[in-house]
């Protein structure tokens, strides 16, 4: 058996912070995931078992299958339940199996979740090429596949034998410096590709993009108005403008402002040219 970087117990509860969501998601990702499974080999803590749970159905999966546990009993143990949280449902329903093979039962494309590539082993291909494999397989052939992600234990990672039933290594690209990971971050990670991969919309859009960049007219405006503003406080001399205007000019379109924002910084610059009182008496006189 080989180190992979699934290596290092990480057992503290914490709840964490709320991933960024959008409303529920569409059909097809569902009927997908349901037909991807995470397969942990011989996990030695509990509590490992229950973060993964939780991992994967943070990214909308609901498929823990567990090999020989050291402890039969983890859907039960303390640690598995805390570290779950609110993937009660997803560690009460993992599947447990004596062996890899029947774990893959059903399956169409294994990836054991190695870091490096074994002498007798199958190809190695980064985690986010796999997933995206992984999501094609999915989308061709309709309901008859199935995908596994497949974890080895925490100490030792996969044995030899168990990366040779699988159809690719699978590797997440970590520091050379550091690749350790333990067990619940790699199922997170591998989870997350999977979902990008399956349902790129998943992806929050910004919240600005519903209001477009301010039109050239509206933006030239701004840009006049604010060399009215500077040159009435002495800051810009018409005179000797040097460059301020074209760095202002460049600021701008880098930071490609909305109209509303446009109006703002016009009122910034209104308020610059005349006072509140001034500009109130030249409202009042209209």
């Amino acid at each position: 058996m080989h180190r992979t970087g699934f290596a290092s117990l990480d057992c503290a509860h914490s709840k964490g912070f709320r991933a960024m969501s959008r409303p529920a998601s569409d059909g097809s990702f569902a009927s997908r995931a349901a037909r991807v499974r995470f397969v942990l080999v011989a996990p030695s803590h509990p509590g490992n078992i229950g973060a993964a749970a939780r991992a994967i159905k943070t990214m909308g999966f609901t498929r823990l299958a567990v090999v020989a546990p050291r402890d039969p009993a983890f859907g039960s143990h303390a640690d598995a339940v805390a570290l779950a949280v609110g993937a009660a449902d997803v560690l009460r329903g993992a599947t447990v199996h004596a062996d890899l093979v029947d774990a893959l039962r059903g399956v169409h494309l294994a990836l054991a979740m190695t870091g490096y590539s074994r002498e007798f082993g199958p190809r190695l291909v980064d985690l986010r090429t796999a997933a995206a494999e992984a999501a094609a397989l999915l989308d061709a052939d309709g309901a008859a596949t199935e995908v596994a992600f497949v974890f080895g234990t925490e100490r030792s990672g996969l044995a030899n034998d168990d990366v040779e039933r699988c159809h690719a290594c699978c590797a997440i690209p970590a520091d050379p410096a550091y690749p350790s990971l333990n067990l619940a971050q790699a199922v997170q990670v591998a989870a997350y590709e999977c979902r990008l991969a399956l349902h790129p919309a998943a992806v929050p859009h910004d919240r600005f993009d519903a209001e477009p960049p301010a039109s050239v007219e509206a933006t030239e405006g701004a840009i006049a108005h604010l060399e009215r503003a500077l040159t009435a406080i002495g800051y810009h001399d018409p005179a000797e403008p040097k460059h301020l205007m074209a760095r202002l000019r460049r600021l701008l379109a880098r930071a490609r402002p909305t109209r509303s924002e446009i109006d703002i910084l016009r009122g910034v610059c209104a308020a610059i040219e005349r006072s509140k009182d001034e500009r109130r008496g030249s409202k009042r006189g209209r």
